[in-house]
């Protein structure tokens, strides 16, 4: 367990934001390097998902989102000569990239209409990870603690958090973080 917990954290998830604009008149060569790429990079080991979200109204530059289990694996494919032949049709499509790589609890904290922000102070962070945490946990164990007493500690704490886990990555903290971006931004 201990040598799996070192691992992660020298090799830890990491999240990796590109803005790009197109540019002027390549805007439908550069939405098919977006596909491309997209699928390109999905096809990659230890490819979690990549997420586009398109200009809109007055805005010009796209963002995209590739998440990666670990950071060996987002090197990886930034070496292989797949992405070097994405990054050569980019350049011919789109302007010059701005690019900021996240790991560990700031992947959390991403907002879609703001995704080039620094990531919050640390403390905020800490703060509504704990407070999802506690509801979650609390939630959670009212709702199928009952349920889980006649199992050992250790299965029903398997249980638990391999329910909390996705449910605090996909729901609670993309929720939080929009109900508290005031505070988390400030």
């Amino acid at each position: 367990m201990a040598s799996e917990d070192l691992q992660q954290q020298s090799d830890p998830p990491v999240s990796v934001m590109m803005s790009r604009m197109p540019l002027p008149g390549k805007e439908r060569e550069f939405e098919t390097y977006l596909n491309g790429i997209a699928e390109a990079a999905q096809r990659h080991p230890g490819h979690l998902g990549v997420s586009i979200i398109r200009p809109s109204g007055q805005e010009k530059n796209y963002y995209i989102l590739f998440k990666f289990d670990r950071r060996s694996n987002l090197e990886r494919w930034e070496k292989s000569d797949e992405r070097a032949s994405w990054r050569a049709i980019a350049k011919q499509v789109s302007e010059k990239p701005k690019r900021h790589m996240v790991t560990g609890l700031e992947a959390w904290f991403t907002l879609p209409d703001q995704a080039m922000m620094t990531p919050p102070p640390l403390y905020k962070m800490a703060v509504l990870a704990w407070l999802a945490i506690y509801l979650l946990i609390s939630g959670l164990i009212w709702l199928i603690g009952p349920l889980l007493e006649p199992y050992p500690l250790m299965l029903r704490t398997l249980i638990l958090t391999g329910i909390a886990v996705p449910l605090m990555t996909f729901l609670l903290m993309p929720l939080l973080t929009r109900v508290f971006k005031n505070w988390l931004y400030a």
